[in-house]
């Protein structure tokens, strides 16, 4: 799958040109900015990306963990509830 950024594309070059001005000062165009950035994108995006989805399914997979948890239902309580009722009554 490859990696785009459209609609921000033009901030991420801008901030490209903005970096080696600032860090190295240096001038590049935004025509070299956004090749780098295409660059980057291609070599480097696919990491970033496996990782961000190898993060996102460990979340899933924890929350899914979770899940018996959170909408556990006790299971054959109906005796209990009437037991503790009429104990209740009993005492009051």
């Amino acid at each position: 799958m490859a990696i785009r950024i459209e609609q921000g594309r033009a901030l991420a070059s801008a901030s490209i040109e903005r970096w080696f001005q600032d860090e190295r000062d240096e001038r590049i165009g935004n025509i070299a900015a956004g090749a780098l950035l295409g660059f980057f994108l291609e070599e480097i995006g696919p990491s970033v990306y496996n990782q961000a989805v190898a993060q996102a399914q460990e979340r899933l997979l924890q929350r899914i963990g979770e899940l018996d948890i959170e909408v556990h239902e006790d299971e054959f309580g109906y005796w209990r509830k009437v037991d503790a009722a009429t104990r209740k009554g009993r005492k009051g």
